[in-house]
């Protein structure tokens, strides 16, 4: 009985905090900025998936993955930010599955960013082999083994909690991924550690290697001399989306720290995760449509087509 008093305990107290220091207003910008990004999301994707030329292209399948990763991630998070400013008891197995979900999606998007990076460098690399390298039938496989990878692990940790634990019926006043993987790091930290570390490790080495490989095979081509060249503003895009998709994931490393630290103080753990949850775990998420999408020439196009077909269908009626 000792893990659900504990647990229990937990949940009681993080309510406490966010009552005291009203964070539960977090939830207003949280549910904007994912109604904004799930309105646009969908648009983005009809647009690719009803272009044959589009969707027979190894990017922007990529596109519409990471898309699909980030609508399910928003969805899930913005649940349980009402859940949670509600006081809404939740059961544990569910907030458990929730979390697995919710893991499983951000690490896909992190596998995707990644795999966008090789997929640039390859196209590069070897222009005249590149589709037969990726054709798209080879890309939604490597697209299912990346969501497979990225739910093995969380999948894993819940199905040994629900056998290690007695009572599947607890519920919790607040459900959050911390919390969840918080208790599992106390019973195997090391595990934990090691899969955020590896996991980082290996897309952060494979982008540098790509974009180090990349800057040596055409620096002499005079692709980089102009400061507004397509390469620069497509590194600039990469860059700049990379740093908000990776930032949340060192914050939650930190979160996870502080949870097991007795010397900080409740408020400090809530304050922090609540403003990763909240504003860093969205950015990434409300640029990558733009960033991602727009700013390719093909779907811009398509979606005018597609809305100036729309226009002319209403006007006809």
């Amino acid at each position: 009985m000792a893990e659900p008093v504990l647990i229990a305990n937990l949940t009681r107290e993080w309510v406490a905090s966010l009552r005291r220091w009203h964070l539960e207003l977090f939830f207003i910008p949280t549910t904007v900025v994912t109604l904004a990004t799930m309105l646009v999301n969908p648009v983005l994707m009809a647009c690719i998936l009803v272009s044959r030329a589009l969707r027979q292209e190894t990017r922007y399948l990529l596109v519409v993955n990471i898309l699909a990763a980030d609508m399910l991630f928003l969805t899930l998070n913005l649940a349980i930010v009402i859940l949670n400013a509600a006081e809404a008891e939740v059961p544990w197995l569910l907030c458990e599955l929730v979390t697995a979900v919710t893991v499983t999606a951000y690490c896909c998007a992190i596998l995707t960013v990644t795999l966008m990076v090789v997929d640039t460098y390859a196209a590069v690399r070897w222009p005249l082999h590149y589709h037969d390298l990726l054709p798209p039938a080879r890309t939604r496989r490597i697209l299912l083994g990346a969501w497979l990878l990225a739910a093995t692990y969380p999948f894993t940790l819940v199905i040994l909690m629900e056998v290690e634990k007695g009572n599947p019926h607890e519920t919790v006043a607040v459900c959050l991924v911390l919390i969840s993987l918080g208790i599992v790091q106390a019973k195997n930290m090391a595990g934990i550690h090691i899969y955020f570390f590896v996991a980082a490790l290996i897309c952060t080495v494979l982008i540098f290697y790509c974009y180090i490989r990349l800057y040596m095979v055409t620096r002499t081509q005079g692709i980089w001399q102009n400061r507004f060249s397509r390469a620069r503003i497509t590194l600039l895009a990469h860059g700049v989306l990379l740093l908000l998709y990776f930032t949340p994931g060192f914050v939650f490393t930190l979160e996870l720290l502080l949870f097991q630290n007795k010397n900080v103080s409740q408020d400090v753990r809530v304050w922090v995760s609540t403003v990763n949850m909240c504003v860093f775990m969205l950015l990434p998420r409300a640029f990558a449509p733009y960033l991602y999408g727009l700013r390719y020439h093909e779907i811009s196009d398509t979606l005018l087509q597609l809305l100036h077909r729309r226009l002319s269908q209403i006007t006809a009626s």
